[in-house]
């Protein structure tokens, strides 16, 4: 019988996600926050503080590396968005669930997979938490839509 995972957690610190279900490590994943800090404000590129849901999963039909745009995905005639920082793969768009970050669904903060894989386990993102793609498609099919994430410093 397969346990069913009941946290995300985030550690900022050591740039590491675990899927937890009651006191068990299901999994861990190296990740990357923001290279600009930590916090909530509007614009300010930095990952939010707290407790959130997944608010939404957008992506559970596309291939591995499919690159989205507005959370829409690419379709393979269209030119890549005109940045270095992609959404790849899949999306898991966070809700906070706190005062403090009640912000985080209007601030377009995800996690998601990367282009800049070889920038995981160092602060890197803007704001987001990037992940490798096959270990985000991996996590993206544990978790349910509403499933609690903690992000912590």
């Amino acid at each position: 019988m397969q346990t069913t995972p009941t946290l995300i957690r985030i550690s900022v610190r050591d740039q590491r996600l675990d899927l937890v279900s009651g006191e068990t490590v299901l999994e861990s994943y190296p990740v990357s926050t923001s290279r600009f800090g930590l916090g909530s404000e509007e614009g300010s590129m930095k990952t939010p503080l707290g407790r959130f849901q997944v608010g939404e999963k957008i992506g559970g039909d596309f291939p591995e590396g499919t690159i989205f745009r507005s959370r829409r995905p690419l379709s393979p005639n269209e030119p890549a968005p005109a940045t270095d920082d992609l959404v790849l793969s899949r999306i898991l768009w966070l809700e906070g669930l706190e005062e403090h970050n009640a912000n985080t669904r209007d601030r377009f903060i995800y996690i998601h997979g990367t282009n800049h894989e070889e920038e995981l386990g160092a602060p890197a993102s803007h704001g987001c938490v990037r992940m490798k793609n096959s270990d985000l498609i991996a996590l993206f099919e544990r978790v349910p839509l509403g499933a609690e994430v903690v992000i912590a410093a």
